[in-house]
């Protein structure tokens, strides 16, 4: 799964990963790859993979802002008016111009940009504590994973606690509702949300990231897993398993 939240920080701001070991771009936001050495024809004239990785970004999916403040406060931590305020200050905007547009006080703009900065210290004060910890856990080889959460797919929508499902629910989970694991055959599809969204982070699995596919091809895929393959191919778009375009031809993992 292609977890958009998972990568670095300027990565996200470009909207774009590169990965060394495949010499490989990768848009974070539709998963489509750009392979270094290759040349892209776009709009009659032809580009490299980094530059044509960013255009993409930028002609199918706008600017990075737009895309990162339509996530929910959730994720963001900033309110609807918040949103717009730094919207108008991504576009240039003075405090008079703006207090102007949205009758807010000059002072009011100013004490807004206070919070954002104080924002920004404790965000970076956070992360380093939380990779701190996350290091130690990681060069502890004894630690049991029994009790690690398992990942969260990005789009997710209404997350709550029916995401915190540990590594041995999981495999609980999996052994209870699957014939098979290998190959993946479904007995059952649970309506306990917790159960369905183990099943359906199992069944995305089978799918590779950076790939799309036709409906007739992901149909395909989840008919050999599942009869009722239509059901699950409609909960993986809605619980941000997978995206698909509005014509619903193409779809991909999130």
């Amino acid at each position: 799964m292609n977890s958009f939240l998972s990568n670095t920080v300027d990565e996200i701001k470009q909207g774009f990963s590169f990965d060394s070991s495949t010499q490989t771009f990768t848009c974070l936001i539709c998963g489509k790859n750009f392979e270094a050495g290759e040349i892209y024809p776009i709009e009659g004239r032809f580009y490299d993979a980094s530059k044509a990785v960013r255009i993409h970004v930028e002609k199918e999916h706008g600017d990075m802002l737009k895309y990162l403040t339509s996530f929910d406060k959730k994720y963001t931590g900033l309110t609807e008016n918040q949103k717009e305020l730094l919207e108008m200050m991504f576009q240039g905007m003075s405090d008079r111009e703006i207090s102007k547009k949205t009758g807010s006080a000059t002072a009011t703009l100013r004490h807004q940009r206070f919070v954002f900065r104080e924002k920004e210290k404790q965000a970076k004060l956070y992360l380093a504590i939380f990779e701190l910890v996350e290091e130690a856990l990681a060069a502890d080889k004894s630690k049991d994973t029994a009790d690690e959460i398992i990942d969260i797919p990005s789009s997710a929508k209404m997350v709550d606690d029916r995401y915190s499902i540990t590594k041995s629910e999981e495999d609980k989970i999996l052994s209870s509702v699957f014939e098979s694991l290998e190959p993946l055959k479904l007995r059952v599809f649970s309506p306990k949300e917790k159960k369905k969204i183990v099943i359906l982070r199992r069944i995305a699995a089978q799918f590779q990231n950076g790939r799309h596919y036709s409906e007739k091809e992901v149909n395909t895929i989840l008919r050999a897993v599942y009869e009722d393959y239509a059901t699950i191919r409609r909960y993986l778009i809605e619980y941000g398993f997978m995206e698909r375009t509005k014509d619903c031809r193409e779809y991909w993992l999130k």
